[in-house]
């Protein structure tokens, strides 16, 4: 039976992350097991009494006392609520959905390439990859519209001492840097081909970076996308997220490229956007 009542959340705390984004410290009352077992990209139903749910991605996962972290932006009526309270306010949780990014077993050079908000999904991936895979080559590319819009600073002043982390602005910054991310791909690829590529941003920007390295000769079943769409329920009931025969919420919203690529040729997909968080700012 699905259990569909959330349960207490406490805001425990917060801090400016980004061009009007927040990062979030949470914790969840009486955290049960399965909330200790959250992979990195899965989602969570935050509610904000009177305003409703809206799903967000975790940052890092629970801890053994229920506390972990969300960045959200704010961009509609429940994140603009949110941004309102103060430490010990009373929220609602429900989670983990969906399914997160893969293990990558057996893999040695990753590439992680992350647009906007869209760094958020990666970042517990990252940390998880930085603390049991000693021998993974990881690289990471990062673009913002401009430096007052790029999040996770904290997390990105860490990365930069122990990995290859390449940013790209599309407003400022060195001009060997400006633009988007798919003008550095050439440049990367000339110093290593990736085996896998996981990547997390606007719809476009992930299609766009995926067909790029395709044609640099990643396979498509090595390239992962975090796809955002209007997850209401988060269990597969409401129909607002569906890709073809997919449901977002349930299957994914991480997709293997090639699989995400049928399911686009198949047809009708669920409304992208909106205030969700779970993909990209």
């Amino acid at each position: 039976m699905l259990e569909l009542t959330p349960r207490a959340l406490r805001l425990l705390d917060f801090y400016a992350d980004g061009q009007d984004s927040r990062h979030f410290r949470l914790r969840i009352d009486a955290p049960e097991a399965g909330d200790l077992a959250v992979i990195p990209g899965q989602f969570f139903m935050l509610g904000v009494p009177g305003f409703g749910e809206a799903p967000f991605t975790y940052v890092s996962p629970p801890d053994a006392g229920g506390e972990f972290s969300a960045l959200i932006r704010r961009s509609g009526r429940l994140t603009a609520r949110l941004f309102e309270l103060q430490a010990g306010a009373l929220l609602g949780y429900r989670g983990p959905f969906g399914k997160g990014w893969p293990l990558l077993l057996g893999a040695r050079r990753v590439l992680v390439v992350a647009g906007g908000c869209g760094l958020a999904p990666l970042a517990g991936w990252i940390e998880e990859a930085l603390r049991h895979a000693a021998p993974l080559q990881l690289r990471v590319l990062y673009g913002a519209r401009s430096a007052a819009a790029q999040v996770l600073g904290r997390e990105r002043e860490r990365w930069q001492q122990v990995l290859p982390l390449l940013e790209t602005l599309e407003h400022g910054g060195p001009e060997a840097l400006r633009g988007s991310p798919l003008v550095q791909l050439d440049r990367l690829f000339a110093e290593e081909l990736p085996q896998v590529v996981l990547c997390c941003g606007p719809e476009a920007f992930m299609l766009a970076i995926a067909k790029a390295c395709v044609r640099r000769g990643v396979a498509a079943d090595n390239i992962w996308l975090s796809v955002e769409r209007r997850m209401h329920c988060a269990v597969g009931l409401c129909g607002h997220c569906y890709i073809a025969d997919s449901y977002a919420c349930v299957d994914g919203p991480t997709y293997r490229y090639d699989h995400y690529r049928q399911l686009l040729a198949r047809g009708n997909t669920g409304r992208a956007g909106g205030e969700l968080g779970v993909g990209p700012c």
